[in-house]
């Protein structure tokens, strides 16, 4: 059967990028755990939150960091430079706890062992 996490976040991007995020998510489109991106249906302000939130098997973790790699790899929308940026919480029934930070063009992974609670 597998093991299953838990993973939640989101990517903060610049309006003009929703295309861009969009065409990299129907790429990895999978007709199941894709369902758990979600846009915001009205822009509102300056910044667009894309969201995730799922329960996926450990195996297809890489298919989801593996996306979240290349909305963090957006170039800049603007002179001033900004990149995507954004935090992703993943849990495993284990109880262990990683976070994934997307800033400055790349995803890093650390231990959250403070988070494990969300696994709970």
């Amino acid at each position: 059967m597998g093991m299953y996490a838990s993973a939640r976040g989101w990517v903060e991007i610049d309006f003009s990028q929703r295309r861009s995020a969009e065409e990299i998510i129907q790429r990895h489109h999978d007709g199941h755990y894709s369902g758990g991106w979600a846009f915001p249906a009205k822009p509102f302000n300056w910044t667009l939150y894309l969201f995730y939130g799922g329960d996926l098997r450990e195996g297809e973790l890489p298919w989801l960091r593996a996306q979240v790699t290349e909305l963090a790899a957006l170039p800049p929308a603007d002179e001033d430079g900004d990149r995507p940026r954004g935090l992703f919480v993943i849990t495993d029934e284990r109880g262990n706890a990683v976070v994934w930070q997307v800033r400055d063009g790349v995803v890093d992974e650390l231990p959250a062992p403070s988070l494990s609670w969300l696994g709970e």
